[in-house]
């Protein structure tokens, strides 16, 4: 087994790994053509091309035999400490349990290491039991749940955390919305967007009631998601693609 960065040539080979992998984890509680269409939404060829291609994502991958068999997909985001967020983690079916995922994880956090991240985060529906396992495992601790949607259906995603540096504290923000609304940023819970991360935005200081989101490019609340949970910041185009609802096989 050999682990190298992926390249362009890489890009159907990932596009299969990542549709036997989902249809592996995932088969039992997902049908064929919701598989099928996240595949497609989230591995379009275009935008794996990109992924590969781009110097802030870290995408290794997993090589045996010359052929692709798994891969994994990783940044860093600033918030108001440095993230390294794991997006995917998929070994074949055929390659589990040879500690494949193991070192593709190894590899992504000493590249977002590297790059001074104060901690890395990965995230698994519970429905993914070898998921949360791997993480647990590999020395990550469940930070929270969440519910997601795939299409129209809703499930619980389990977020897992490892720190890197225990000097820094997450801290929280206090904002005033154009109309006149104070809200509360819980900058722990941000996601990646196309200029800066989005941040869970509340009513409440307790952050119990859910207010939307804060934009990090713009700092302001005027943001739009839809059915698929892509989100837009309506004042500066600020996006977040669709959820992506797992990180590990």
């Amino acid at each position: 087994m050999n682990l190298r960065p992926a390249t362009a040539a890489d890009v159907e080979s990932i596009r299969k790994v990542a549709r036997k992998s989902l249809t592996a984890s995932y088969g039992h509680v997902l049908d064929e053509t919701r598989l099928a269409d996240a595949v497609e939404k989230w591995y379009a060829a275009d935008d794996v091309d990109e992924a590969v291609t781009d110097p802030d994502t870290v995408f290794p991958v997993a090589v045996v035999d010359d052929a692709v068999v798994a891969f994994a997909e990783g940044y860093v985001v600033d918030r108001r400490v440095r993230v390294g967020e794991i997006d995917w983690i998929h070994v074949h079916p055929d390659h589990r349990e040879r500690g494949i995922g193991s070192a593709l994880l190894e590899r992504l956090e000493s590249a977002l290491r590297d790059r001074d991240a104060d901690s890395i985060e990965g995230r698994v529906l519970v429905d993914n039991e070898a998921g949360g396992v791997f993480y647990e495992r590999e020395g990550y601790e469940p930070s929270g749940e969440r519910v997601v949607e795939v299409d129209t259906e809703q499930f619980d995603q389990r977020h897992y955390r490892k720190q890197i540096d225990h000097d820094d504290v997450l801290r929280e923000g206090v904002y005033e919305t154009s109309d006149g609304e104070t809200v509360y940023v819980d900058f722990s819970t941000g996601d990646r967007g196309s200029a800066a991360p989005f941040y869970a935005a509340y009513d409440d200081a307790g952050h119990e009631n859910r207010y939307g989101y804060f934009c990090g490019n713009c700092e302001g609340t005027n943001v739009a998601i839809d059915t698929m949970d892509a989100v837009e910041c309506l004042d500066c185009d600020n996006r977040r693609q669709p959820s992506r609802w797992d990180a590990a096989y």
